[in-house]
């Protein structure tokens, strides 16, 4: 329920952060706030909010700075992150979806938007598994704790890049078109985003290594997945 999930918001802009908490609040979830990077990566460590909405340019310590300490700590490795920020253009869109960050959205924005995207992202983390095991080739999931395996050993996916992994997967040989893997992985779709699908195909090529030419690239489509 999301009277029982926990979004911590990390906004030097006090406005901006009474907002979104306004909004986040009236949806039925409960907020937590800092204004500074410091502040906001302890918040994270210590409270572990079930997501983080983390603004790039703060004070103490930058936004991308947060975001990596979050990464490296085992108690915030998996927490969802919404980057917000007023940097619009394309290579900051780009640095934080390659650094892991599970969406970004610029400011301004609507506070609609945003909770849908915030809606969509929990919607994910929390799904309840079907078959809890699912192996093709050297790919094996275990949705029950959200860990990939390549040739059985253990590789660090982010939950968004688990969902999209998992969703060609288990549909093997099957051309997925981008718009259809926008909205079943972000619970979006427009031509604006099609650039984060290609960031996180980037980040999984490189997780697989050797295996990387198992996401193949349909031109005018998609991507798939190739049988063996």
């Amino acid at each position: 329920m999301a009277s029982m999930q926990r979004i911590l918001i990390v906004e030097d802009e006090r406005d901006i952060a009474d907002l979104i908490g306004f909004n986040l609040e009236r949806a039925g979830y409960q907020i937590l706030k800092a204004h500074d990077g410091i502040h906001g990566t302890s918040l994270a460590i210590h409270e572990q909010p079930d997501l983080v909405i983390l603004d790039l340019m703060l004070p103490g310590k930058d936004g991308f700075s947060v975001f990596k300490e979050l990464r490296r700590d085992a108690r915030t490795r998996d927490t969802p992150v919404i980057m917000l920020t007023a940097r619009a253009q394309t290579e900051d869109r780009i640095q934080g979806l390659e650094a892991g960050a599970d969406d970004y959205l610029t400011k301004p924005f609507s506070p609609k938007e945003l909770l849908l995207r915030v809606q969509a992202i929990l919607k994910r983390s929390n799904a309840a598994p079907g078959s809890v095991v699912v192996e093709h080739g050297p790919f094996r999931f275990n949705k029950n704790d959200l860990k990939f395996y390549l040739d059985g050993e253990p590789v660090d996916l982010t939950g968004t890049e688990f969902k999209l992994l998992l969703y060609m997967t288990e549909r093997p040989g099957a051309p997925q078109d981008r718009n259809d893997l926008l909205r079943s992985v972000w619970g979006y779709s427009d031509d604006v985003h099609s650039r984060t699908l290609d960031t996180h195909m980037k980040r999984l090529r490189q997780k697989l290594g050797p295996h990387a030419e198992m996401i193949e690239t349909v031109r005018g489509v998609g991507y798939r997945v190739v049988t063996n």
